[in-house]
């Protein structure tokens, strides 16, 4: 059995952690300033702790107060989202997939998802661990890697062509940038996966020349970073198709390497919302 505070003592002392005023509070939660402070004062009682030093113009959070709030709005959130998540009519679909596909390929398809599933509402969990899809609530992830997928239905998005892009000053600012052997002249960015010594190899052989590298967490950092002129990054074709096409980025040379790892849409064979992901399935797809 859970021993929990009386819950509007833990509204009102979320509220006014919130606005920091009683007054601002009790208007929130539609009772008296007087009833808001009573029920701090209550909670304040049964946790044996302050939450707030009380000043003449308002409150400041203790250090107690200050570790209780965020996961007690967290709390009030993830119920209000459950509640809304059963008002007929709401769909509510969480995705799971790493930042930089999030960024890079995901988020500038949003609007175009909402509007071909406008009943379907979105939640984006962007991250690069790996969703759990029993503990976490994920309907469906994209996964860059190889099948199979234990437990879980796939299929093909795009495979991993890896290209070497830059801004378009490049090339000729410091150094000649026409074919994979002038990269050696050029500042090359790195992210956490580590191709470039594959896409060097193939083009230097057993011979690699040491080359100046800048090193990225996230891949969306590299492109970031090629867009800004700071060098040359290795990047999957799909996630800068858009900065090609726009000539914010060049591909300098016809060369590139392609890797066994793909993205791949997948989802658990039996989905607790299987019409959902039927949808997300076939708009995902109907992308690529």
């Amino acid at each position: 059995m859970r021993n929990l505070p009386p819950l509007n003592a833990l509204k009102a002392f979320e509220a006014s952690g919130r606005h920091l005023n009683f007054r601002m509070a009790a208007e929130e939660l539609g009772v008296t300033q007087g009833a808001v402070a009573q029920q701090v004062r209550t909670l304040e009682s049964r946790l044996k702790v302050q939450l707030f030093d009380r000043h003449a113009r308002g409150l400041t959070l203790t250090d107690e107060g200050r570790r209780f709030l965020p996961s007690l709005t967290q709390a009030f959130d993830l119920i209000a989202e459950a509640s809304q998540d059963l008002v007929p009519g709401n769909q509510t679909a969480t995705i799971s997939a790493t930042p930089s596909f999030a960024t890079r390929w995901l988020v500038p398809r949003l609007g175009a998802l909402t509007a071909d599933l406008p009943d379907l509402q979105v939640r984006l969990d962007a991250s690069n661990s790996l969703a759990n899809f029993q503990t976490d609530g994920v309907d469906i992830a994209i996964r860059q890697g190889r099948p199979p997928f234990v437990g879980l239905d796939h299929d093909l998005l795009f495979g991993a062509e890896l290209i070497a892009v830059c801004h378009p000053d490049l090339p000729n600012k410091d150094a000649p940038l026409s074919q994979p052997q002038d990269l050696q002249a050029h500042t090359l960015l790195q992210d956490a996966h580590g191709q470039w010594p594959l896409f060097l190899s193939s083009v230097f052989g057993d011979h690699v020349p040491s080359i100046k590298m800048t090193r990225f967490s996230q891949t969306s950092l590299t492109i970031d970073a090629a867009l800004a002129g700071q060098g040359v990054a290795l990047t999957n074709r799909a996630f800068v198709a858009n900065d090609l096409e726009n000539g914010r980025l060049i591909q300098p040379f016809e060369h590139k390497t392609v890797t066994q790892d793909a993205f791949y849409f997948v989802a658990p064979r039996r989905p607790r919302q299987p019409k959902i992901v039927a949808s997300l399935r076939a708009w995902f797809l109907s992308q690529i």
